[in-house]
């Protein structure tokens, strides 16, 4: 049983347009044991739910983990929108700016944002737009700008694309990007680690990587999606988890929230996972860290 938390959230994020995304799923582990638990919504999870849920319905001591970037890359050219007069000089200012731009988008969109003319430069969007400072790091790799933890996933095995991409299946732009409105509307009520200091008690929110948690479940990186109850079930007794009932095809938004319900409870109070190795003052207060990347 945890020492720490009472329980473990995991949010499988979308930032899809639309009042309601089919890419969002929540799963809850319980610290004294069984299986983690898909949170049904019933017509579907729209984000302003996992919004009220997270301000006024989180059980006490939850660990929260939400599958998305919570920052954009800032030390690799010293600056979100290196040039730009009005970037923002840290997480919380960065949100606000992400807020304020989108605050007539429905829904928690923000394409107002990756719209804005200003801001738009750095991004590759759909259509073959790539805007001319997306790659302003030189990167060779072609996926855009990382962040200190995505370079870190990247050494662990992982291929983490730019939270400055919002083209292909693998992009994670929109949903980082929508994420980090429902974090500013917060408003401090829950703290958001590493941007926030990891409190003695209560919750705690912190970004997910859920390829993270599938290769702690002995999948590779490649296969880190599960479809079926089989490979869920296969993948949870790795994380020392009891099995879901159910058998034939899950859906792997579902199968990402339960594995890393399971991974969260099982990893949360080994010490090292909160003081990743390249962590410092700076990265904290900029960019971030995903949990697990070590």
């Amino acid at each position: 049983m945890s020492k720490r938390f009472d329980h473990f959230l995991a949010i499988d994020w979308s930032g899809a347009k639309g009042p309601r995304q089919k890419g969002i799923a929540l799963a809850i582990a319980d610290a004294a044991g069984g299986p983690p638990v898909l949170v049904d919504a019933g017509k579907g999870w729209s984000r302003a739910d996992v919004l009220a849920i997270l301000r006024d319905d989180l059980p006490a001591n939850t660990l929260v983990g939400m599958d998305l970037g919570i920052s954009l890359p800032y030390l690799d050219c010293e600056g979100f929108f290196p040039g730009w007069r009005e970037s923002p000089s840290n997480a919380r200012d960065l949100w606000a700016m992400i807020d304020r731009i989108c605050a007539d988008d429905p829904n928690l969109e923000a394409s107002s944002f990756v719209d804005h003319p200003a801001i738009a430069p750095y991004y590759r969007r759909d259509k073959g737009r790539e805007g001319e400072l997306f790659r302003c790091d030189g990167a060779s790799h072609g996926r855009g700008r990382f962040r200190v933890t995505e370079q870190a996933q990247a050494e662990m095995g992982c291929t983490p694309y730019s939270n400055f991409n919002l083209v292909g299946a693998a992009q994670v732009g929109k949903s980082s990007l929508t994420g980090m409105r429902v974090l500013h509307q917060l408003n401090r009520e829950v703290p958001v680690w590493p941007i926030d200091p990891l409190p003695s008690s209560g919750s705690v929110i912190c970004e997910i990587y859920t390829t993270l948690a599938a290769m702690e479940a002995q999948r590779s990186p490649s296969r880190s999606k599960m479809r079926d109850y089989e490979a869920l079930n296969i993948a949870l007794a790795n994380l020392d988890s009891p099995p879901i009932a159910g058998s034939g095809a899950v859906d792997d938004h579902s199968s990402d929230a339960l594995i890393t319900a399971a991974w969260l409870r099982k990893v949360a109070d080994e010490a090292e996972r909160w003081a990743p190795k390249r962590l410092n003052a700076a990265i904290a207060r900029t960019e971030g860290w995903t949990f697990g990347a070590i």
